[in-house]
């Protein structure tokens, strides 16, 4: 009996970062790390009595806790240059842009935080919608065929 040796195929080569689609990942983490913290706060104010409804606090912090999945699953898929990601990345922003519109409206403490939401937004909108970015994660192609 022969023993054959197997080799392990040979991967190739991996394909260069795009600068673009790791900032846009960087800014999706930490949209995703934000609304956890935000969700965690939300909570442990229901637990300290510090909200009227413990109750509505714990749900409402699992509900955060919840949406911050999209931005992490996409900052995932950026990351690794993987084609599906985009598209949540894309509906997260446009999602955000009207909250930050709304939080604006209010002034106060909430206007830092709109302009902040709105330039996240922003910025990974634009960093999405870069033909560099599109090419990199394959859109482009699909138009094509």
């Amino acid at each position: 009996m022969s023993r054959k040796h197997e080799t392990a195929p040979e991967t190739a080569p991996a394909a260069p970062r795009v600068p673009r689609l790791t900032a846009a990942a960087a800014l999706a983490g930490l949209e995703g790390v934000a609304l956890a913290a935000g969700g965690v706060y939300l909570m442990a104010t229901g637990f300290v009595g510090r909200h009227a409804s413990t109750q509505t606090a714990v749900m409402g912090g699992l509900t955060v806790l919840a949406m911050a999945i999209l931005p992490l699953t996409a900052a995932y898929g950026l990351r690794r240059t993987r084609r599906w990601s985009r598209g949540p990345a894309l509906i997260i922003q446009l999602i955000a842009l009207p909250i930050a519109w709304t939080m604006g409206q209010n002034g106060g403490a909430l206007l830092a935080a709109a302009v902040a939401i709105g330039a996240v937004a922003l910025a990974e909108l634009v960093l999405l919608v870069h033909p560099a970015a599109t090419a990199a994660l394959g859109a482009d192609q699909s138009a094509a065929e």
